[in-house]
């Protein structure tokens, strides 16, 4: 089964003119909504369940970033397709969830651990991993605070994802509290994608993170 060659993103880094973009997100709310919501339930959500929907209903928002970069044109995505980095025994796969916009989180859910599952045993087809809007590509159940991942082309963006930690921050009042904080990257074709456009992006990911209940909308 294709995927993505080592020399295609060695390709993508050498000629890509990469920028990086992080912002960190308050995760108590989203996770206290994911604890609450899979009491019970026949599907488990996991936290990239949701970011994968934030991410789609993100590019909603900033339809600026839900595009793919050629060399005769920019293509622009009428559907929120997130591609998923799943990691295999022969390497990375990127199996694509189509129009998570406008699917439950349930059903994203199911998915994903459908497609990973296949996609480690070499059974995907091509349709369901060629194309996608933008990859998310999460590390953070390793333990990773934050990395910058290298786009996978014509993509023209790529969110790395960190590990949910406790950390202090600033409170309301000024005062030092415990939160839990999760740090995403976002790295950008600058040829199809602006700062600007991708800081736009980044706050309505965030925005979207830090009030999960707009997730599940």
């Amino acid at each position: 089964m294709p995927r993505p060659p080592p020399r295609r993103l060695t390709e993508s880094k050498q000629s890509v003119p990469h920028f990086c973009l992080s912002v960190d997100c308050k995760m108590d709310a989203l996770l206290a909504l994911r604890s609450q919501a899979n009491q019970g339930g026949a599907v488990k959500l996991s936290v990239n369940d949701f970011i994968v929907r934030a991410a789609a209903l993100a590019l909603r928002e900033v339809p600026e970033v839900n595009v793919s970069w050629h060399d005769d044109a920019i293509e622009y995505h009428a559907g929120a397709d997130i591609s998923v980095a799943v990691a295999t025994d022969g390497g990375l796969v990127t199996p694509i969830v189509r129009d998570a916009d406008v699917k439950p989180l349930s059903a994203i859910a199911a998915e994903i651990v459908e497609l990973a599952g296949r996609a480690k045993v070499s059974r995907l087809k091509p349709e369901e991993f060629t194309g996608g809007s933008l990859t998310v590509s999460n590390l953070g159940m390793y333990g990773i605070s934050q990395f910058a991942a290298i786009i996978n082309p014509p993509q023209a963006a790529i969110l790395a994802v960190g590990a949910a930690e406790r950390r202090p921050v600033v409170g309301e009042n000024g005062e030092l509290v415990a939160a839990t904080v999760m740090t995403v990257t976002l790295s950008a074709d600058h040829r199809a994608v602006n700062g600007a456009v991708g800081a736009r992006w980044l706050a309505a990911l965030r925005t979207l993170i830090e009030n999960p209940v707009r997730i599940l909308l």
